[in-house]
C-alpha cells in the first residue's frame, strides 16, 4: 500500500447510502476518469454503472477491469493473481512443458500487468477524447491482459492455424542461469560472433568446430548439450571473473543478484532508482521512483500514500458540504 499510493489523497464514502452516492457524483462531475473492478454487474447494482456515471459527466473515461470479462461462464466467477496464473497457462509456461508441474510465477504478475495495461488504454482513451471531444467506455479483464502479453512470445506454437502441437515439448532442464565457484551469473550468447567469444573467454576453442554449435540453429537444436557444456565450463572461476572476462569479450552478461544487493549496485545508484522518503506514521522509506524520466515535466512525490479516509473531510469540503453534512456522510472520521 505505502508503495503504490503515493501522491495520492484517500475519502471513504459508502455507496449503499444515499448521501456516501450522492458524494461521488459530486466528484465525479471533476473527474476526467472513473475506474471500478467490481465483478460485472455489481456497479450497476450499487448505482456507480456507466450510464449513472456518465449522467453527471458525459465525457468520463469509464474503465471496468474483471477478473474473466462481462461475458461467457467465467465472468461471474471470482480471480486472484494464482486464479489466472493457471487459467491462462503462464503456470505450464513457467513448468517448461505440459508434462511437468505447473509452477506459479512467485510475483504477482496478473494484477501487476493488469492495471499496467490499464493505464495504457486510460492514456489511450484520453488521447481519444481530445481529438474527438467523447468519451467511451474502455473494458478490460485480467485475463485479456495476460493473455495478450503471452501471446508474442510464450503462445508462439498457436499462431498458425491448423499446426498447433497437441504436447508443448518439454524445455531443457537448464536455463540461462549458470553457477559459478561462488554464486550465478546470466550468459546470453545468441550471435555467432557472441558464441565464438564466449568459446575462447572459457578455454573451450573445440566449441568452434564441433558441427552441433556451427549456426544458431544448429545450437538451438543441440540446446541441451550447449547449456550444460558451457554450466561445466562455468564452474572454474568466481562469478565476478567471469563477468570481467565475458564483459571484455562482448558477451552480454550479469550478475544473479539478491534483492539488497540489487538497491546497492552502482548502476541502480547512477541511475537514482531508489529513493528515500519519510512519511509521518510509517517513518523513513525506501522506493522505487517512478520509472520513465521526462525531459519537461519530471515526476515528483509530494506526499506519501495516505492513511484510509484521511482526507475525506477535506475533500467533502472542496466539494461544498458543511461541517454537519460531513458529519453525517461519515461520522466515524475524525480527521
Amino acid at each position: 500500500f505505502l508503495n503504490n499510493n503515493r501522491n495520492k489523497r484517500s475519502i471513504v464514502l459508502d455507496l449503499k447510502t444515499r448521501r456516501g452516492l450522492e458524494a461521488l457524483m459530486r466528484l465525479v462531475t471533476g473527474a476526467d476518469v472513473f475506474i471500478q473492478n467490481f465483478r460485472p454487474g455489481v456497479a450497476e447494482r450499487l448505482g456507480v454503472g456507466e450510464d449513472a456515471i456518465r449522467a453527471v459527466s458525459p465525457k468520463i473515461v469509464y474503465v471496468s477491469i474483471s477478473g474473466f470479462g462481462e461475458k461467457g461462464p467465467y465472468a461471474e466467477k471470482p480471480a486472484y493473481d494464482p486464479v489466472i496464473q493457471g487459467f491462462t497457462g503462464l503456470a505450464t509456461i513457467q513448468a517448461g512443458s505440459d508434462e511437468a508441474r505447473p509452477r506459479l510465477l512467485r510475483t504477482i504478475l496478473p494484477d501487476k500487468l493488469t492495471a499496467i495495461t490499464a493505464s495504457q488504454a486510460i492514456t489511450a482513451a484520453l488521447l481519444a477524447r481530445e481529438r474527438t471531444g467523447e468519451g467511451q467506455h474502455v473494458r478490460l479483464s485480467m485475463l485479456e491482459a495476460v493473455m495478450a502479453f503471452l501471446w508474442a512470445s510464450d503462445m508462439g506454437s498457436q499462431t498458425f492455424v491448423g499446426d498447433e502441437p497437441e504436447r508443448q515439448e518439454p524445455a531443457t532442464a537448464f536455463d540461462l542461469i549458470y553457477e559459478t565457484a561462488d554464486g550465478y551469473i546470466t550468459v546470453a550468447a545468441l550471435t555467432d560472433r557472441q558464441w565464438a567469444a564466449l568459446a575462447r573467454v572459457v578455454e573451450r576453442l573445440e566449441w568452434l568446430e564441433d558441427d552441433r554449435f556451427k549456426t544458431s540453429a544448429l545450437r538451438q537444436r543441440n540446446i541441451e548439450a550447449r547449456l550444460a557444456l558451457t554450466q561445466e565450463a562455468l564452474l572454474a572461476r568466481p562469478a565476478t571473473e567471469w563477468l570481467d572476462r565475458l564483459t571484455a569479450a562482448g558477451v552480454p552478461c550479469g550478475p544473479v543478484q539478491t534483492r539488497n544487493q540489487v538497491i546497492r549496485h552502482p548502476q541502480v545508484e547512477a541511475l537514482g532508482l531508489v529513493v528515500e522518503t519519510d512519511h509521518p506514521a510509517a517513518g523513513r522509506l525506501r522506493q522505487a521512483r517512478v520509472a520513465a524520466r521526462f525531459s519537461r515535466t519530471p515526476p515528483e512525490i509530494g506526499r506519501g500514500a495516505p492513511r484510509l479516509g484521511e482526507h475525506s473531510r477535506e475533500i467533502l469540503a472542496e466539494l461544498g458540504y458543511t461541517a454537519a453534512e460531513i458529519a453525517e456522510i461519515c461520522p466515524e472520521i475524525r480527521t
